[in-house]
């Protein structure tokens, strides 16, 4: 049998090479013997059959390198993950670890590193950067280019629950009339329908059908690269659906486009736009619509996340059957819409307490079973 890769005499040294994935490599040194060669090409073959074998050459790649391959290397990622992932890298990661060699990262560094993060960012925001850099690191090692991840045994921050404002239609209405006419559409579609900022931000005339009272959810508006605004699809593949609306919300929004001079033949017209007829961008929405409102309203705090929440707690209180609530909010998987959206308001947990007293104890409030 042929031997694993191929040894010649170089002056009074011996160089060792060999191919793989179709790339000839070097050994990074030259040997005295070419017993001391060959030693070298087996140990390498037996690490390629375990699957131990790191490319040699890679390791010399700065993290900025690493950084630009990566971000390059998933043409199916959202563009609004790809400008959020870049950004991470560009002000949290690549100024202290962008001119380090990749072999010579290490969790001490990943650690150092969470813990300059932890002094200045709330613990969420650490643990979005960490999933950054432990990506791309990931993406280094299914390449062969380091034997592991350097994200590996590294403490995070603890992080609290998910930070909620418990709205309730009456708090609805004073946001909402604290808003510009031309948004105040946007408030009750979020809680009443349930759409995502993003989704209601990106509706088009030509989704609307007024006449039978439907809905279509069929894109999202984001940041993308630049922080320009971006249209794509919704979150996930459950986010593109149709749904029914009620009759106040049909005929709130019939008035909005007589309002805007809007018809159904403007299909492809933007809903709800900014003062200069373009997409709205959600930071400068939220600045100068959502917080005034809601600071007015004395619902300080509430985002307008809360009011998809609120949608989902009502669907699931006033008895919705659960898929139909998680068809409507768009989940793909119904224990979001049980776990994490369908927090039961005060009244109906004093309800269930009731219930559940009546039926062990009876009229005996004492529970002494006299």
């Amino acid at each position: 049998m042929r031997p694993f890769g191929s040894v010649r005499l170089r002056g009074r040294l011996y160089e060792a090479s060999y191919w793989h994935n179709g790339r000839r490599h070097v050994a990074p040194t030259t040997f005295a013997t070419k017993g001391d060669a060959r030693a070298f090409l087996s140990a390498v073959e037996a690490d390629i059959r375990r699957g131990a074998w790191i490319d040699p050459s890679a390791g010399r790649l700065l993290v900025w390198e690493l950084a630009e391959e990566w971000l390059e290397s998933n043409p199916t990622k959202r563009e609004s993950t790809t400008a959020r992932e870049e950004l991470t890298l560009r002000l949290h990661i690549l100024p202290t670890l962008g001119e380090q060699r990749l072999e010579r990262v290490g969790p001490p560094d990943i650690q150092r590193l969470v813990k300059a993060w932890s002094a200045e960012q709330a613990p969420r925001t650490v643990k979005r950067n960490y999933e950054v850099v432990r990506a791309m690191f990931g993406y280094a090692v299914r390449n062969d280019w380091l034997a592991r991840n350097p994200c590996r045994n590294v403490h995070l921050p603890s992080i609290e629950g998910t930070r909620r404002f418990d709205l309730t239609p009456e708090d609805v209405t004073r946001i909402a009339a604290q808003v510009a006419v031309e948004y105040r559409p946007m408030v009750w579609i979020g809680a009443v329908l349930g759409l995502r900022w993003s989704e209601v931000a990106a509706l088009r005339v030509g989704r609307l059908d007024l006449s039978n009272q439907r809905l279509t959810v069929a894109e999202a508006v984001v940041r993308g690269t630049g922080g320009r605004n971006v249209f794509g699809p919704p979150k996930s593949k459950a986010g593109r659906r149709t749904m029914f609306m009620p009759t106040a919300i049909a005929d709130m929004l019939q008035r909005h486009l007589e309002h805007a001079e809007l018809s159904d033949t403007d299909t492809e017209a933007l809903v709800f736009t900014d003062d200069e007829g373009g997409a709205l961008r959600y930071s400068n929405w939220r600045r100068r619509v959502w917080v005034p409102a809601v600071t007015v309203a004395g619902c300080e705090g509430a985002g307008f996340h809360d009011l998809r929440r609120l949608n989902a707690t009502t669907l699931v209180v006033e008895g919705i059957d659960v898929k139909t609530a998680q068809t409507r909010l768009g989940h793909a998987d119904p224990r979001v819409t049980l776990s994490i959206y369908a927090s039961a308001p005060a009244s109906v947990d004093r309800a269930a307490a009731d219930v559940v007293g009546e039926r062990f104890f009876g009229g005996d409030s004492d529970g002494d079973g006299a």
